[in-house]
């Protein structure tokens, strides 16, 4: 079993930035590629980006491409996202989350991000 904690959440004005961290402890040696997933008010959860634990192979939401930057720190199992030029868009729950073999098992309990126009 793989746990997260998530932190940096905040409020922020439009334009400004925001940096989300998630440590993993536990079973890390089992996990495969680390997550953030956002939970907007009123919607469905999306994915936003992920990153390998090995090798680094980024993916990344298209509305958050060229803002939003994802990166690890393998020493210290942990995984980070750089949010800039934030839009109220952008305000929901962003949870960090991983994955072994399959699919996304292990989650955090959440950060808040909002963001005001």
């Amino acid at each position: 079993q793989v746990q997260l904690v998530e932190s940096g959440g905040g409020l922020v004005q439009a334009g400004g930035s925001l940096r989300l961290s998630c440590a993993a402890s536990g079973r890390t040696n089992s996990i495969s590629q680390m997550a953030w997933f956002r939970l907007p008010p009123g919607k469905g959860r999306e994915f936003v980006a992920a990153i390998t634990r090995i090798g680094g192979t980024i993916s990344y939401l298209d509305s958050v491409k060229g803002r939003f930057t994802i990166s690890r720190d393998n020493a210290k199992n942990t995984v980070y996202l750089q949010m800039n030029s934030l839009k109220p868009e952008d305000s929901a729950v962003y949870y960090c989350a991983t994955r072994g073999l399959r699919d996304y098992d292990s989650w955090g309990q959440g950060t808040q991000v909002t963001v005001s126009s």
